[in-house]
């Protein structure tokens, strides 16, 4: 018996996805489980197996088509089954057409001089000697102005255009013919070395991220401060994690997961900064749902903790980590990638030492975590070394001024230095 497979409803917010690529063609076999398709949404890349095992029998859309949820996009069957009653209603927007390849200046070998001509209009007639130097330099334009009688093409119009335009090595030939193009406009001989592979096309996601990004800047009025805190609790508070968390069923909490949880009760204590900002208006939230940049093998995502708030030191490390597992191998729910009202955003593990995050709008703060280093530090008249982390927090000047970042960014201070007795843990 047929069986239709759908576009999954990958969350309550995902009215569309888009059909990233087919992973199998009609007519071949398929598994039950069997990979079928590629599918993402504007946050993740998702895999589309085969609830059954047959014939891939149709296929109704085209990679790059934004297909409605719950749209038959294929069916599986016996050979031979009609396939045409699931074929859906629902008008579908075709993948748009791929960027016609540049077109290259470089000599051709001689053509009938129709071929030359435009499409649209019969070709210009060249005289003999254009058709001789036309022949003797192998070189046949796409298109050529004659500047003779009725537009007959004379010898010196195509000896000015062949030494005007490009022309290309044997070797530069040889790789433009396996898809190598020209970066840049050239002029004289092109040669292998003005040619490189054709440029990477970004990924959908890629895309959405840049777009995003473009936009933060573009609507709000951000700036950064700087700060540290003293690590030397941190730090310790890990060791002793590390020493004896598995006696006491803790899982293996890290220093970003320890910043975050401050990140949380300083939002707890000035709620001022956990709102949202659209349309000339403030949200208020009830609750912190804290969002983490997560770097995947499809790209950035910021997979959201709902109501962090709620959660002790170890929840929300549960928490965290299945998220991160989940972005990284493409399970995670849209529905986890939304919602957000503040994001931490750690590049101290690859040892920056200050930065500057961008927005993710419409929340109005987001702290970036940085390397933790040896600070000199005079107590006492003594000068010490002491373990300092980086804080790096940008803020919409729209909401909050600079004032109440700086005074925000002073109680993540606090409560990262006081971690120890924030986390409440008996080691």
């Amino acid at each position: 018996m047929a069986t239709p497979i759908e576009m999954p409803k990958l969350g309550n917010t995902v009215e569309d996805c888009l059909l990233a690529r087919w992973n199998k063609r009609a007519g071949e076999n398929v598994a039950e489980g069997e990979l079928v398709a590629e599918i993402e949404t504007d946050k993740a890349t998702f895999e589309l197996t085969s609830p059954v095992g047959g014939t891939l029998l149709a296929t109704f859309f085209q990679p790059g088509d934004l297909v409605p949820v719950f749209t038959n996009i294929c069916v599986v069957g016996a050979p031979g089954e009609d396939a045409a009653p699931f074929q859906p209603q629902t008008p579908v927007a075709p993948a748009a057409a791929p960027a016609a390849q540049e077109r290259t200046l470089a000599p051709q070998p001689r053509q009938a001089a129709a071929a030359a001509a435009p499409s649209n209009g019969p070709a210009a007639p060249l005289s003999p000697r254009a058709r001789r130097f036309a022949a003797e330099h192998h070189f046949q334009p796409e298109h050529v102005s004659g500047s003779g009688p009725s537009g007959r093409v004379l010898e010196e119009d195509l000896r000015r255009l062949y030494f005007e335009s490009p022309r290309t090595t044997t070797l530069a030939r040889h790789l433009m013919e396996t898809g190598f193009e020209r970066h840049g406009e050239a002029s004289g001989l092109v040669r292998a070395s003005d040619l490189g592979p054709p440029p990477e096309k970004m990924s959908h996601i890629r895309e959405r991220v840049a777009r995003r990004l473009r936009e933060s800047l573009a609507v709000t009025a951000q700036y950064t401060m700087n700060a540290s805190a003293d690590a030397t609790g941190l730090l310790a508070l890990r060791s002793k994690i590390k020493a004896r968390g598995d006696a006491l069923g803790l899982p293996a909490i890290n220093i970003n997961e320890l910043v975050m949880f401050c990140a949380v009760k300083a939002l707890a204590l000035m709620p001022e900064v956990n709102v949202g900002f659209a349309d000339g208006r403030i949200y208020r939230h009830a609750g912190v749902n804290i969002g983490f940049a997560c770097d995947t093998p499809r790209g950035l995502l910021v997979p959201v903790v709902k109501q962090a708030d709620a959660l002790s030191l170890a929840e929300l490390t549960i928490r965290i980590k299945a998220l991160s597992a989940q972005a990284a191998d493409g399970s995670i729910s849209p529905d986890d990638l939304t919602g957000g009202t503040f994001t931490v955003s750690n590049l101290g593990v690859y040892g920056v030492e200050s930065f500057s995050p961008i927005l993710n709008p419409p929340q109005v703060a987001i702290l970036g975590v940085n390397a933790i280093a040896l600070k000199p530090v005079r107590r006492d008249g003594v000068v010490e070394f002491v373990d300092f982390i980086g804080l790096s927090l940008t803020c919409d000047h729209q909401v909050i001024d600079g004032a109440p970042g700086a005074r925000f960014l002073k109680i993540c201070r606090e409560q990262i230095e006081r971690v120890e007795a924030l986390a409440g843990l008996e080691l």
